[in-house]
């Protein structure tokens, strides 16, 4: 590699990560030079900081841009393909979660739903259909919460997340505030 020490670290980790993530290392590591990039990176420049074949780069960036994860750029007077990440990191968690929520929720939720309209009569199947329909309420709850929140803007997610197990002390103010005098809700 042809990467300064901090910048190397980075990059092999990401790799590491990238194949415990579902993807090879080398698509980790190429995501991880980008990201980290002040500016534009082309692909000759991929295959020369991270020494890997050319073709990894160029499967590894088509990969990439099908998750959304980098984007293709012109320069003025070039005409090479350069390759940006997003720079705000919101986006990039936001892209992460929908595609992972495209390509890994949404089929199973399907089998799921399949799986429930299906009519039986055997003991164990109508067992694991009634495992099945705890797992599909919880995914479609999930998926509900998952599509409100990304409606909040990235200061109001931060401040979600900052509040951690408090929520549970405002959910509990919510109820108290909920009974009226009387005692009826």
């Amino acid at each position: 590699m042809n990467l300064p020490p901090l910048t190397q670290s980075f990059v092999l980790h990401f790799g590491e990560m990238g194949s415990r993530w579902g993807i090879n290392r080398t698509v980790g590591q190429i995501y991880a030079l980008i990201f980290v990039s002040s500016r534009p990176v082309h692909a000759d420049e991929i295959v020369d900081k991270l020494g890997v074949s050319r073709s990894n780069v160029s499967m590894g960036l088509k990969e990439l841009m099908a998750w959304r994860l980098v984007k293709l750029e012109h320069l003025p007077g070039d005409r090479r393909d350069y390759f940006t990440a997003p720079g705000e990191i919101w986006t990039i968690f936001t892209t992460l979660a929908e595609e992972r929520q495209r390509r890994e929720v949404e089929p199973t939720l399907s089998m799921l739903r399949v799986a429930l309209l299906e009519s039986t009569d055997s003991p164990e199947d109508l067992h694991a259909q009634a495992r099945m329909r705890e797992m599909y309420e919880l995914m479609e709850l999930m998926t509900t919460w998952f599509a409100e929140v990304r409606k909040l803007s990235p200061s109001t997610l931060v401040k979600l997340m900052e509040l951690g197990g408090k929520v549970n002390r405002l959910l509990e103010l919510k109820d108290k505030l909920m009974v009226v005098p009387g005692g009826k809700p």
